[in-house]
């Protein structure tokens, strides 16, 4: 799914090299990494834009592509349950240059594991534990932050 240009951006970011790629196109990925064939449940939004409910099955993977506009702030957030592991509700994209450099300046790898959320660190080529599955599922799938 494609994300129109119109979503909003940071000129914040007080860093040179930030502001270099708040132009170009970012990708987002969502994986289920799960093990014994369990299903993902996931719901990712920003303020502007609702990407809708997925189930993912093991090795399913939803991604969506989007250019931050100059001003303003881009944030989007995802919530992810997986049936006896538990939920995760959490940020996986927001303007910072150490998050920047853990998905390359472009493409941000979000993997649902057994133990947790993992963001892989595309330069380093492995994956850093970030969110622990917690415990039970929230009730309401549109949630909010």
């Amino acid at each position: 799914m494609a994300i129109s240009p119109s979503i909003s951006g940071s000129s914040e970011a007080g860093n040179e090299h930030t502001q270099e790629y708040l132009y170009k196109t970012w990708h987002v990925h969502a994986v289920n990494g799960m093990t014994h064939k369990r299903i993902l449940f996931l719901h990712c939004k920003s303020a502007d834009d609702d990407l809708g409910i997925r189930n993912l099955t093991v090795g399913g993977e939803f991604s969506w592509k989007f250019k931050p506009r100059v001003f303003g702030k881009t944030l989007f957030w995802c919530y992810m349950a997986a049936d006896k592991l538990g939920h995760a509700t959490f940020d996986v994209y927001w303007i910072d240059d150490n998050f920047f450099y853990m998905c390359n300046w472009k493409h941000c790898i979000w993997t649902a594991k057994d133990d947790g959320i993992y963001l892989k660190n595309v330069p380093e080529n492995r994956d850093e534990l970030r969110h622990k599955w917690e415990p039970g599922r929230l009730l309401d799938a549109n949630f909010t932050m």
